[in-house]
């Protein structure tokens, strides 16, 4: 396995460098006999080559003066190729141990580091003109963000391509002090230029974004923002569009199909539903054209559009990167990296295109454990419209409880599989794009495409489900089934135990399963847990038929067991959590 070696003078980024390439597979170890510390880790280039990775310790030369420069050249001696990590904002001084590592004639790559600092100051430095000089590859990057990281292991890999071809490097005749120095400050002349500049409020944004203390603040008040604007716009469309219509414009017309179907009562059962109060209610009857259309079209279409909105806006202004590069450090806890966090959030609007988003992860082990995650703790738009529906109207903290309990779930699961499926985990490599402004009519084109494809979707399976859930309820089918699991559904979960056919309805359609709680007079404690156990079992049969497609069959056979068994423990603690805390 190659060896490369990070070096460069003390606060150039070179750590932080470091820990974006190789992410949690770091080690600290003592040089021989001295105590002086330094780094160890690996990375895979891209083509797949597994590299090992040495941060050598901070230094300005590599003449001996101290302990800390004798080692960083005796790793420098060890490297098969060197990464020279330079502060761009104070060139001319880090440019002298360049001159010296060019005369030792090793593979050299040299990272222009810290370069949005130089723009913000107003130093403009022409990378290409300084390869030209040096006759090596040169690569601007920003380690925080992750920007021209993932530039740098391209030139890595080719780099490492080269090595294996036998080409040689270039490499300069030795110079005295006083000659390097002249060097630099010909070289500076050439390549970099100084201006008076101010930050822009975009630049300035986009350095809190990605902070490791501001960005989280700053996710957690976009995710806030987030959150408040689609139960805003959801509950606007409902309760000033849709809940009218079905009122005034579709009920008489089911009503007057329900009066000419009195005659075929099987019939007026499926299509209609059972009357509630003696009238049509489109929340509970449950027919095919009643509860069907609108659980569909006036509660998740409504929540669905929103989610979408602000996704497409937050993808299009440039955010969403940036999101992943500040949460990489806690997805990394779960065995993920940063970049996870794309399909999760995606699975928060459908658990299908989520689970098709891990293909962008690295390994077979970060895709199961994602899909996994998604298929477990995440509520589709679906449900999360019902959640809104049933909790919410006790206010707003039962729907926060309910969130925050999945949010344990998730990192209490995801700590499990961790430990449980140990295994390389590549690090976070992205780009990081400037924000801009989202233009509408992308926009409209995405929120077009994402609520075609849920009608095209959905409106087969709602009815179909809706279909066979009546036609097994009429005959009584879930007697049986009820009193078999009665001991888990009452007993572990303090559900009554008609509440087994809202959950087994979840394998067709979550909203509609949630929507069949209604008519239960659940508790707000049983209707919290009972939202959380919809989350936990079965996806839905399209989500499943995903999953079966992109893990095969062993791996979505191990995620049903963890799935049972999280559903298991963890709705027995939510049983025993809110009926204290409500």
């Amino acid at each position: 396995m190659k060896k490369l070696v990070l070096i460069g003078n003390p606060n150039v980024g070179k750590s932080a460098l470091f820990t974006r390439i190789t992410g949690i597979h770091t080690t600290i170890s003592n040089y021989a006999g001295t105590t002086v510390t330094f780094k160890h880790g690996h990375a895979l280039l891209p083509g797949g080559e597994k590299v090992g990775i040495v941060d050598t310790p901070g230094t300005y030369s590599l003449e001996h003066a101290n302990e800390a420069e004798r080692v960083a050249a005796e790793l420098v001696d060890e490297g098969d190729l060197i990464v020279n990590v330079l502060d761009a904002t104070n060139l001319e001084r880090n440019l002298f141990l360049t001159m010296q590592l060019l005369e030792r004639g090793k593979p050299l790559v040299v990272v222009l580091n810290m370069f949005d600092d130089a723009e913000h100051k107003g130093i403009s430095i022409d990378a290409e003109g300084l390869a030209a000089l040096l006759r090596v590859r040169v690569i601007p990057t920003v380690a925080v963000s992750s920007d021209g990281v993932a530039k740098l292991m391209h030139t890595l890999a080719d780099s490492a391509k080269r090595l294996d071809a036998g080409e040689g490097f270039p490499r300069i005749r030795p110079h005295a002090p006083k000659e390097k120095w002249a060097d630099t400050g010909e070289i500076l002349a050439r390549v970099q230029t100084l201006r008076h500049r101010r930050h822009t409020f975009l630049e300035r944004l986009q350095d809190v974004s990605v902070h490791p203390v501001y960005g989280l603040v700053f996710a957690v008040a976009v995710m806030a923002a987030v959150f408040a604007f689609i139960r805003t716009v959801g509950e606007g469309l409902i309760n000033g569009v849709l809940d009218p219509a079905f009122t005034h414009l579709y009920l008489p017309l089911m009503e007057k199909l329900s009066s000419k179907l009195e005659a075929a009562p099987f019939l007026q059962h499926l299509l209609v539903g059972a009357p509630i109060g003696g009238k049509i209610d489109f929340e509970q009857s449950m027919g095919m054209l009643t509860t069907g259309f609108y659980v569909e079209l006036a509660v998740v279409l409504p929540y669905l559009l929103a989610f979408y909105l602000a996704l497409s806006l937050l993808e299009d202004i440039g955010y969403l990167p940036r999101l992943g590069v500040v949460l990489d450090s806690f997805m990394h806890r779960l065995g993920l990296h940063g970049f996870s966090v794309i399909p999760i959030l995606l699975g928060f609007g459908c658990n299908v295109p989520g689970i098709l988003a891990t293909r962008s992860l690295e390994t077979r082990q970060q895709r199961f454990v994602a899909s996994t995650l998604i298929t477990i703790g995440i509520p589709c738009v679906s449900l999360q419209a019902m959640i809104f529906k049933l909790a919410g109207q006790h206010g707003i903290w039962p729907v926060a409880a309910v969130y925050l309990f999945l949010a344990a779930v998730i990192v209490i699961l995801g700590h499990c599989l961790k430990w449980g499926m140990r295994g390389f985990l590549p690090e976070l490599i992205l780009e990081i794009p400037p924000y801009r402004r989202p233009r509408a009519r992308l926009v409209a084109h995405k929120l077009y495409h994402n609520a075609k494809g849920f009608l095209l979707e959905a409106t087969p399976l709602i009815l179909g489900g809706i279909l066979l859930m009546n036609v097994l309820d009429y005959f009584h089918a879930f007697e049986s089934v009820s009193r078999v699991l009665a001991p888990v559904v009452h007993g572990l979960w303090g559900l009554p135990e008609n509440a087994i056919l809202p959950i087994i309805m979840g394998f067709l359609r979550k909203d509609v399963a949630a929507g069949m709680l209604a008519p239960l007079g659940l508790s707000l404690p049983q209707l919290m847990t009972a939202c959380v156990l919809l989350s936990l079992t079965f996806p839905c049969v399209a989500t499943f038929i995903v999953l079966f497609n992109e893990l095969g069959w062993k791996d979505t056979l191990k995620s049903v067991a963890i799935m049972l068994l999280t559903a298991t423990v963890f709705g027995a603690a939510a049983h025993l959590l809110f009926q204290h805390i409500v």
